[in-house]
């Protein structure tokens, strides 16, 4: 596997410098970062995408430093989603930086960067994110829009024999059905390739919905979907009276934090169904 990024040259060679410099400096900041995204996943499976931004992954508590550090050297930046995101722009270039994940799960900390593997981006040699937790945040993006699952699918593909997986189960928590979800699907999608996934992983989720099934229901009446998608189970919190998983204690966002990024929806019309406002209070025949 080369430490090397092929998708480096979809970007044009004035971005290109823009982007180098910006890592130089964050490095001489000794600003720890991840790369990810599609240079990480490049990376790992050898799928060449077309991008035009680069993703980099801090520790919260290094975001407001990073954005510094990135408009001292030219770049326009904003704190968009206090949550999980802020970004910076020079001309054509954008620079994600990443501190969590839009539902509040994925936080970055420091075993992110404990598991970090050595790569080169733009000639740079950088730290890049985990494959583990690539797949970990990218496993909930399950928006009418923009679906993850094949990145999942060539990450389990390309790496699967060699993840730590006590550690991604550790990762997943509570939330293991996700995880299992993928797994499953991913002997569906490459029926000759299932001992990729070690048959004690199998077993052990298997034997945790056997175990779940015999158990008597929560009677809280959480919806945990908004956790998958932001948009599409607006109706089951504002129409049927779920719960939210994503507010505290469940989840790590406020309800600050979720009007704020479901308010961002609209940002999206025009890319799925136009006649279909998510953030609507409908209500449906036969349904609560």
């Amino acid at each position: 596997m080369s430490s090397s990024v092929p998708c480096e040259s979809a970007v044009a060679s004035h971005t290109h410098t823009s982007y180098r410099r910006a890592l130089l400096a964050l490095q001489a900041s000794q600003v720890p970062f991840l790369v990810g995204g599609a240079y990480a996943l490049a990376y790992y499976t050898g799928i060449d995408r077309d991008t035009k931004d680069v993703d980099i992954f801090v520790h919260p508590s290094m975001c407001a430093r990073t954005l510094e550090v990135l408009r001292a050297t030219g770049y326009s930046t904003e704190l968009t989603f206090p949550h999980w995101l802020g970004k910076a722009l020079c001309g054509e270039g954008c620079i994600d930086v990443i501190f969590s994940s839009g539902n509040g799960i994925a936080q970055v900390d420091e075993t992110w960067f404990m598991h970090a593997v050595a790569g080169n981006v733009f000639g740079i040699p950088v730290q890049l994110c985990p494959p583990e937790e690539m797949l970990w945040s990218k496993s909930y993006v399950m928006e009418r829009e923009r679906y993850d699952g094949a990145d999942v699918m060539h990450l389990l593909h390309a790496y699967g024999e060699q993840f730590d997986w006590p550690r991604l189960l550790e990762r997943f928590g509570s939330h293991w059905r996700v995880l299992f979800s993928h797994l499953i699907l991913f002997g569906f999608v490459y029926p000759a390739e299932q001992a990729q996934i070690p048959a004690w992983v199998m077993q052990e989720l298997l034997h945790r919905l056997q175990d779940e099934r015999h158990s008597a229901p929560p009677l809280d009446q959480l919806c945990q979907g908004t956790l998958l998608s932001r948009a599409q189970y607006c109706i089951d919190i504002n129409g049927w009276g779920y719960r939210d998983a994503r507010l505290t204690p469940t989840g790590r966002m406020t309800a600050a934090d979720i009007a704020h990024w479901t308010a961002a929806i609209a940002g999206m019309a025009g890319k799925g169904d136009a006649n279909d406002n998510p953030t609507e209070e409908h209500t449906s025949s036969g349904r609560r």
